[in-house]
């Protein structure tokens, strides 16, 4: 079963020409996506979540320049899906290895055409020998619902049409960028318990969220972002109960029940991003355990970035509440 390794990733957006600026919008990120499990990337908004999966998918602007390794497969066949150019990406990589599920689902659907005629096209696109009322029961789609035009959706039901659609050519690797935005908190669970599902099928899932309730209720392992660099990594139970890094022990103390406390002041700007640890100008009390060393350190499953030894690390939540 294939498995995606990013290592080293670095996008930045260049503006203008004279001199050039840039967003530095993604840097130095390690992931890896494992068969059977759903790694959840969490982070407020702006902080580079999206452009991550726009970059392993190919769909970046022409003004991104992107660093790094992203290797797709198994002990039979790997493929950099940034070195890949964009024929290998349309024609081996979308829907057959990696299927995508976007944000605002039903706003990628053809209006004038019925759910079921757009994902017989896709299936037929893709060469998947699958039948689309299998397909839609794999989802909890209902059959009458592919009669349905995309305006006659739900929010809820056009996410699940986007699902069946992502998963129409059996794609080992799945990507779901915000699918519950826009959702009530029933619809929201009913969807990570279907991403959930789908890992467990034995694919590798990353799901994109602000939505730490819908991770910790779906998730196998969290990763954490900031300022587009990646704080706080390792299995979620774990983070959510002792997390480490200031940043993420505020996330968790963000939560409804954990005593709604919003993180005070607002993530820097990628075009000016601080030297060393992005998150310390924003919290005077994550000096006290800062090393200002902002790349991600691993202690056994878990990695944590700019913070010191054991000792401090488990004082984390402490100092951060």
């Amino acid at each position: 079963m294939s498995t995606l390794e990013v290592c080293g990733l670095d996008v930045r957006f260049r503006l203008g020409r004279r001199p050039p600026r840039y967003v530095r919008a993604v840097s130095d990120v390690d992931l890896d996506l494992r068969p059977g499990r759903l790694l959840a990337l969490v982070g407020e908004s702006g902080c580079g979540k999206s452009v991550l999966t726009e970059a392993l998918t190919g769909l970046l602007p022409s003004t991104a320049e992107v660093r790094g390794q992203a290797v797709l497969g198994d002990s039979n066949q790997t493929t950099d899906l940034l070195d890949a150019d964009e024929r290998t990406l349309r024609e081996k990589v979308r829907g057959r290895l990696i299927g995508l599920v976007g944000q605002s689902a039903g706003s990628y659907l053809t209006p004038t055409r019925t759910v079921g005629a757009q994902l017989r096209e896709t299936v037929r696109h893709l060469g998947a020998g699958v039948d689309v009322g299998e397909l839609a029961a794999r989802v909890q789609l209902p059959a009458a619902a592919l009669e349905l035009y995309p305006h006659e959706l739900s929010g809820g039901t056009a996410q699940r049409v986007a699902l069946a659609a992502a998963l129409a050519g059996d794609p080992p690797v799945l990507l779901a960028d915000e699918p519950t935005a826009g959702l009530d908190r029933p619809l929201v669970d009913h969807t990570m318990d279907l991403l959930a599902a789908t890992a467990h099928e034995g694919r590798a899932v990353l799901v994109i969220t602000h939505d730490l309730r819908a991770a910790r209720r779906a998730a196998d392992d969290l990763a954490v972002m900031y300022a587009s660099r990646l704080l706080e990594t390792g299995p979620i139970g774990e983070v959510l109960a002792d997390p480490w890094h200031t940043y993420t022990a505020g996330l968790v103390a963000a939560l409804p029940g954990e005593g709604f406390t919003p993180i005070p002041g607002h993530p820097p700007e990628l075009s000016a991003l601080p030297d060393g640890c992005p998150f310390r100008p924003r919290s005077p009390e994550h000096a006290a355990t800062c090393t200002d060393d902002p790349r991600l350190v691993p202690y056994g499953e878990r990695a944590v970035a700019c913070v010191g030894d054991g000792a401090q690390r488990s004082s984390t939540r402490a100092v951060a509440r």
